[in-house]
C-alpha cells in the first residue's frame, strides 16, 4: 500500500492532514492512534485506521508523526523512537502556501503548516512541527523535535536547540540559542540565550521554573549519550 499515514489524531494531526488535503500531492490513507476508542471512526472525514504500530503491517505508506502538546512535547521524540523506523518512511508536509527559500532545508518527518516563511539559509531538522503563521529568518537552525507554536518569529542566526518548544507569538532575539529541551511560553520576547531543561515566559523572558518531567528525561537521554533518532 502506498500513500501517506498520519501518526496521531488530536490537533495537529488533523491540521496535517488538511494540509495535506491541500497541497494535493499524496493519498492520504488515515491516521493512526493508540486509543482504542477511536479505531473505526473517523476524524474531520479521515479514517483511524488501527494504533501506531500499524505502520510496520504497511511497508509502502510513508509517515509524518503529529503529537505532542505543551505538557508534553517530547511526546513526538519517543514515538520516533519506539517506531523506529528508517528516515526514508518519513514524509515532509509543507502547506502550499508556506514560502521555503532555495537555500533552506527542511528535514523528513517535519511539517509546515500554512504561511510559514523560510526566508534564506534556513535548516529545519527531522520531526519539526512548525504551526501558521511562523517566520524564520536568515540563518536560522531549527534542530530534531523542536515545536514552533502559531505566529512565532525567530530573528536571524538563532537556534533552536533539540526538542525545545516556543509557544504563541514568542519572540527571539537575533544571534540566540534557546537550549535543547526548555519550552518558551506565549508570547514571551527572548532576548538572550536560554539553556537546557528550563521554562522561561515574558517581556523580556525571564527563568520560571525546570520544564516537566517528560522533557528533562528526554534531556538527561541525549546528555547520556543515549538514542537521538
Amino acid at each position: 500500500m502506498t500513500g501517506l499515514l498520519i501518526v496521531g489524531a488530536g490537533g495537529f494531526a488533523r491540521e496535517t492532514a488538511q494540509a495535506v488535503r491541500d497541497a494535493g500531492q499524496a493519498e492520504l490513507l488515515g491516521h493512526l492512534d493508540d486509543n482504542v476508542a477511536l479505531h473505526g471512526t473517523k476524524v474531520d472525514g479521515v479514517p483511524v485506521l488501527g494504533g501506531c504500530e500499524l505502520v510496520h503491517d504497511l511497508p509502502g505508506a510513508r509517515v509524518v508523526i503529529c503529537v505532542g502538546n505543551p505538557r508534553d512535547y517530547a511526546a513526538r521524540a519517543r514515538l520516533v523512537r519506539r517506531l523506529d523506523l528508517p528516515a526514508d518512511r518519513y514524509a515532509t508536509v509543507i502547506h502550499p502556501t508556506a514560502v521555503v527559500s532555495a537555500t533552506s532545508q527542511v528535514g523528513p518527518g517535519s511539517v509546515l503548516l500554512a504561511h510559514c516563511v523560510l526566508t534564506a539559509a534556513v535548516r529545519v531538522g527531522a520531526h519539526v512541527a512548525v504551526m501558521p503563521q511562523v517566520v524564520l529568518t536568515h540563518d536560522d537552525v531549527v534542530e530534531d523535535h523542536v515545536t514552533l507554536a502559531s505566529g512565532v518569529r525567530l530573528g536571524g542566526g538563532a537556534r533552536l536547540a533539540r526538542g525545545s518548544y516556543v509557544g504563541s507569538g514568542a519572540l527571539v532575539r537575533e544571534g540566540t540559542t534557546v537550549g535543547a529541551w526548555s519550552l518558551i511560553g506565549m508570547g514571551s520576547t527572548v532576548l538572550g540565550d536560554v539553556p537546557p531543561g528550563e521554562v522561561w515566559a515574558g517581556n523580556p523572558a525571564r527563568r520560571l521554573r525546570e520544564a516537566d518531567a517528560p522533557a528533562l528525561d528526554e534531556l538527561a537521554t541525549t546528555t547520556m549519550g543515549g538514542p537521538v533518532r
